[in-house]
């Protein structure tokens, strides 16, 4: 699975022709989340913690155009382009 960005311990993924409706994974340390990217909501969050899940939200309202292009890549087979980190 592709990583897209990674910033502040969190590495943000796509995996190639995935089904289901466009998102990304999010995984900091032993957490992982599955993000839709629109509307942006959080399809699965396990127990990401609640500061780092906003972060990860934060990240994803400043990419949802970049993030939608990318899931459109991985679908066709070609490799997505990396997103500026949230700093």
């Amino acid at each position: 699975m592709p990583e897209i960005s990674r910033f502040l311990g969190v590495a943000i993924r796509m995996q190639f022709r995935e089904h289901g409706v466009p998102h990304f994974h999010a995984i900091y340390n032993d957490y992982a989340m599955v993000i839709q990217i629109m509307p942006l909501k959080i399809l699965k969050s396990g127990r990401m913690p609640e500061r780092v899940k906003g972060l990860i939200m934060e990240w994803a309202a400043l990419h949802q155009d970049e993030l939608l292009k990318n899931w459109e890549r991985c679908q066709n087979g070609e490799n997505p382009k990396k997103l500026k980190p949230l700093v």
